[in-house]
């Protein structure tokens, strides 16, 4: 392995598929040892019932030259996960990089529906998922990472801090959960800044997951064949380039001067160089409030 993290150890929470393979499969190519957990593996799926396993995720990460380990983990089960940060401690000895993007929500939340209408079993398992699960990883994982100075926690969300304030996001459970996590990027910035680590909430713009490719019926080497369907699609974005924003922020010596703060992909990207793997740079929060909200045709001159 070689590359600036080449001696660092990551862990990322819900890397089965989406931004969490992403994230995973860049800090490998920046040469690091990263953990892979989810539900899903070759044995067993979630009830999500989809191909894609934490171990497919982890040959990613070493085939990018870093060193993928697959353990299959529910981030509700705390024995779980305190076995899983055991296992960390006992093969590695430390933990230098946490990234939190447990979610699991996408067939639970309905679309434009009151508390009142929303399936409350649905609503309570998605604020579950996508909220407990992060505080239970951050419970056992943290003192582990505080162990070497300069750790760094990732808090995965939708949607940035000043963007959610002013702007209801799909429902009552799906609007909380994206908010509670945004809130607890803030609050460990406070308990982590401190004691020399640095906590962040990260924000992918539209992302072209798995699940959203096949949403409009279409594969990575044709998306575009889906803007009729969706012409602001146009600013979508791999789930690379929210990989190569964590991989740039966990390089970066000076990292702590994001502590507590709420970033995009398209906004570190004007910060660190990076691009997207076409070599654009799409900015999509900028272009949601600037073309999509406002109402304007689509046109990502200027946004990417």
């Amino acid at each position: 392995m070689s590359g600036p993290l080449q001696d660092r150890v990551a862990l990322v929470a819900g890397a089965t598929r989406g931004a969490g393979r992403g994230i995973a499969v860049e800090l490998g190519a920046a040469g690091a040892t990263v953990y892979v957990t989810g539900r899903s593996t070759r044995e067993r799926r979630s009830e999500y019932d989809r191909p894609e396993t934490i171990e497919d995720t982890a040959d990613l990460v070493t085939a990018a030259g870093g060193h993928g380990i697959a353990v299959a983990v529910d981030h509700l089960d705390r024995s779980a996960v305190r076995a899983l940060v055991d296992r960390v401690a006992d093969e590695q000895g430390r933990l230098d990089v946490l990234v939190n993007d447990i979610w699991g929500g996408e067939k639970l939340f309905e679309w434009n529906t009151t508390v009142w209408e929303h399936d409350l079993d649905n609503g309570l398992r998605l604020l579950r998922l996508a909220v407990e699960t992060h505080a239970i990883t951050s419970h056992f994982a943290l003192p582990l990472l505080l162990r070497h100075p300069g750790g760094l926690v990732v808090e995965m969300t939708d949607g940035t801090a000043d963007y959610n304030r002013d702007t209801y996001r799909v429902n009552y459970f799906y609007d909380l959960a994206k908010a509670s996590v945004l809130r607890m990027a803030f609050a460990l910035g406070h308990e982590l800044g401190p004691r020399g680590a640095t906590a962040l909430a990260l924000t992918p713009g539209w992302l072209r997951s798995e699940l959203m490719l096949d949403e409009y019926g279409v594969h990575e080497d044709n998306w575009r064949d889906a803007l009729a369907r969706a012409p602001h699609f146009a600013i979508s974005e791999t789930p690379r380039y929210a990989g190569r924003a964590v991989a740039a922020l966990a390089a970066d010596p000076d990292v702590a001067r994001f502590n507590g703060q709420s970033l995009s992909s398209g906004g570190l990207a004007q910060v660190y160089g990076f691009t997207d793997l076409d070599g654009s740079r799409p900015d999509a929060w900028r272009y949601l409030v600037e073309v999509q909200d406002a109402g304007k045709p689509a046109d990502v001159t200027g946004y990417r």
